[in-house]
């Protein structure tokens, strides 16, 4: 058998000795550390080790690059209990990509190895993780080691950590905490959810009106190893915000420049109560990496970065997607398969069951008309097309209208605007769908099935009109009912698919037996 080709870094992994655990792990943390990689736990090690391989045996990415930190390699280092070595293959590593790696371990592997890692590794990869993977290792965690995460983490990220704890937990970190700690925590724990106050963090570059440029570099040198951004700095005048400046600003100053001559005074600001998606549009609007937020009484109190932006919009828009396809959205649920059988359930069956039950007025029109089948049983075949392609043009135009509300493109008050939009525009599309049918019908029954119907011109002048109509009426429906919606204070959402799809099918069905009756008067 051909021997295994080893890199030297491989290697050099195998002459390493057994380490010790590094001394700066805390002594509780090292007893835990030292129960989980006893022998027995080093054999199961050894059986996670051959099926990490398994798996990465078709990896092209892995193949190609042969000193690619995988999971079998970090778990090959737990086995050779080579501990020094681990911490310094992760220090390479960026952060969101050691996140998706720990991710990669099962629970007691990932919690072992997180122990292992220094402290500012540690806590920036577990910024990056999935909410499920975090609530693993939070769960495990002893009081010190939450306690430590939490002062190493910035502000905002700790708050939205222990938003989702229980009270009493919450209780012994914030007893434990540095009061500094406490008091920025417990403040932004206060702010309703949703709000600006909840998202902000209080950890920014602070300046004064009299400091020149090289003054402002020694404060961002003292203050931001501990500021959420040091690219943007506030000047601020008991506790007012008198202006912005910019990191790029700074380095393009003489150093004698006063702060006051280079800074920006007009600023836009949000206030602590606005809800968290105003905040993202108006960062998106402006084009901001930060937000400053200010409370009731003028006070500046802290920054959004774009980070928590990008997910806020992340959230709301999944959350969107979620109602126009009759889901109820989840605060619990992460990924598609990180979510259980039973909650994706869950999400489904009440507005499956709704729109079941809705659809009874279709039913109800159809036995009305029952007569028109028996009589004309061509019309049965055509009503599928019918009622599919009207719910089709309600949808686009409903997508459309819940996007512009969201980014605010549109606004209730533009009613009368975008109804005679959509009156022109579905009159357009109406009357070329309209006409194809018209020929696709006519051409069909009188040349590839002729002779088995009489009267073919008017089965597809009845489809042709009612197909105009239904068009005009789907358009205007899909178009009005979100703006009625946020008109009167409801998701505009919840009216976009669900609903319109139900309504059209109706109207449609109604149009087009009426049109029926009165082309074929005196076949009904």
């Amino acid at each position: 058998m051909e021997e295994e080709k080893k890199t030297p870094e491989r290697e050099e992994e195998q002459a390493l000795p057994v380490q010790e655990l590094p001394t700066d792990i805390p002594a509780e943390v090292r007893q835990k550390l030292a129960e989980d990689l006893n022998e027995q736990a080093t054999e199961d090690l050894k059986q996670d080790v051959r099926e990490a391989e398994k798996e990465e045996a078709n990896d092209e990415e892995v193949k190609a690059n042969p000193e690619m930190l995988t999971k079998s390699r970090l778990l090959k280092l737990l086995v050779k209990k080579q501990y020094v070595k681990l911490r310094e293959v992760t220090e390479e590593e960026q952060p969101a990509d050691l996140a998706e790696l720990l991710e990669e371990l099962d629970e007691n592997n990932r919690l072992v190895v997180f122990r292992l890692l220094k402290k500012d590794v540690a806590t920036q990869a577990f910024a990056y993780m999935s909410d499920e993977a975090r609530d693993d290792l939070v769960n495990a965690f002893s009081d010190v080691e939450l306690v430590s995460a939490i002062e190493d983490m910035s502000l905002d990220d700790a708050a939205d950590l222990l938003e989702d704890m229980p009270a009493g937990v919450v209780k012994r970190v914030l007893e434990k905490s540095s009061r500094q700690t406490r008091e920025s925590l417990n403040k932004l724990l206060n702010y309703p959810e949703s709000s600006a106050g909840s998202l902000m963090t209080p950890e920014y570059v602070r300046l004064r009106q009299e400091m020149t440029v090289s003054d402002a570099f020694a404060a961002i040198r003292k203050q931001g190893e501990n500021a959420e951004t040091v690219y943007t700095c506030y000047v601020v005048e008991r506790n007012r915000l008198q202006g912005v400046v910019s990191a790029r600003s700074l380095l393009l100053s003489d150093p004698s420049t006063p702060i006051v001559d280079i800074m920006d005074d007009n600023v836009v600001t949000v206030k602590v109560t606005d809800d968290q998606e105003y905040v993202a549009r108006e960062m998106q609007r402006y084009d901001f990496t930060a937000m400053p937020v200010l409370d009731n009484e003028g006070m500046f109190v802290g920054i959004i970065t774009i980070d928590d932006a990008i997910d806020v919009l992340t959230d709301e828009s999944t959350e969107d997607m979620q109602k126009m396809a009759a889901i109820l959205p989840d605060d619990d649920a992460t990924t598609y398969f990180g979510t259980s059988v039973w909650t994706h359930a869950k999400q489904r069956i009440p507005w499956l069951l709704i729109l079941m039950l809705s659809a009874t007025f279709t039913g109800m029109v159809t036995t009305h008309y029952e007569e028109a089948f028996v009589s004309l049983p061509l019309l049965v075949s055509f009503m599928p097309m019918l009622m599919d392609t009207a719910g089709n043009c309600g949808n686009q135009i409903s997508t459309l209208m819940v996007r512009g509300l969201a980014l605010g493109e549109v606004e209730p008050s533009d009613f009368l605007k975008v109804l005679g939009k959509e009156l022109r525009v579905s009159a357009i599309v109406g009357a070329v769908l309209g006409i194809v049918n018209g020929l696709r019908i006519y051409l069909m029954y009188t040349y590839l099935y002729a002779g088995q119907y009489d009267n073919v011109i008017g089965y597809a002048v009845v489809v042709s009109v009612s197909l105009f109509f239904s068009v005009i009426l789907a358009k205007l429906v899909g178009g009005m009912l979100p703006l009625a919606a946020k008109k009167l204070g409801a998701d505009p959402a919840i009216m976009a698919t669900p609903f319109i799809t139900t309504i059209v099918d109706a109207c449609s069905l109604i149009l087009y037996f009426q049109i029926a009756q009165a082309v074929f008067r005196g076949m009904m």
